[in-house]
């Protein structure tokens, strides 16, 4: 009888946890980049994704317009009964995360911090330069994350504000951009760094364009990787983790703009096709 009792209980809290999602935001598509990292490392769990278009991007934006944003979308994304949320867009994370964490109980997840680790453990010379949106780069949160892992650590800052609606447009190979990137990138190229953190979800696109102007010597630092494992991590260590291997995961994604523009490059971002996405307001 008591076994029967213990494993209704189990069985109860399975289905509980099969309803419950993982949340990822971002400002467009770049979040995708993380998303499909999360799929591919726990390719059983519920995701829902919020894409904030209407004000894409963040990186001009002020750090309580951020914030405020960044808040509207958790509270959205806590209707959704999800029980871990991911910030995956550096400028949310940056200037909104220690909000979040002091205003909701789950368990949060920024991309900073794994994005540092990776690049620490990477570099040889000590020297790691930070490519970002202005908003991520005015906060200094990389730097300060990097010199907490390494005081010896020489950090270079680099604003690239036009990056993010250049993926937006879908002008990834474009030789415009070619020539935006190289302007760009020619000031760290003096620095002789041999890092580079890619400081916002959209530039994993356009590792292409970042490698040939800045050479296969500097190693591109992709922090949706490491997200990925920290996300692992957090749910393994509180048991909630889908283990059920019959579980058809389910992927539902939000925007608050363009909802057919988003379908289509953010299929290129997770390298599959997605069913739907549903316009809101928030």
């Amino acid at each position: 009888m008591i076994k029967n009792i213990s494993f209704l209980k189990s069985l109860k809290q399975d289905i509980s946890l099969m309803k419950k999602a993982i949340g990822v935001f971002d400002s467009g598509v770049g979040g995708l980049t993380v998303t499909s990292r999360i799929i591919n490392y726990l390719p059983r769990e519920n995701i829902i994704y919020f894409g904030d278009t209407a004000h894409l991007p963040y990186g001009s934006k002020s750090k309580k317009t951020v914030t405020r944003f960044s808040l509207k979308i958790t509270h959205f994304l806590i209707k959704h009964n999800i029980k871990l949320l991911v910030v995956a867009c550096n400028t949310a994370s940056a200037l909104g995360l220690n909000t979040l964490r002091q205003k909701f109980s789950i368990p949060i997840v920024g991309v900073i911090k794994p994005g540092a680790k990776a690049a620490i453990s990477a570099t040889k010379n000590k020297k790691i330069g930070i490519i970002g949106t202005d908003a991520t780069i005015k906060s200094d949160v990389y730097k300060k994350a990097l010199q907490k892992f390494d005081p010896k650590i020489k950090v270079y800052n680099l604003s690239c504000p036009l990056f993010v609606p250049l993926v937006e447009e879908g002008w990834i190979n474009n030789k415009i951009t070619h020539l935006v990137a190289t302007q760009y990138l020619k000031s760290l190229k003096n620095k002789a760094i041999d890092t580079l953190i890619l400081g916002c979800t959209h530039y994993p696109l356009l590792k292409g364009v970042i490698t040939r102007v800045m050479g296969k010597k500097v190693t591109l630092i992709d922090s949706a990787e490491e997200t990925a494992k920290e996300v692992k991590y957090l749910l393994h260590k509180q048991n909630n983790l889908i283990i059920q291997n019959n579980h058809k995961p389910q992927h539902k994604f939000f925007v608050s703009d363009a909802p057919l523009k988003f379908k289509c490059l953010g299929e290129k971002f997770l390298k599959r096709k997605i069913a739907s996405v549903k316009k809101v307001e928030l």
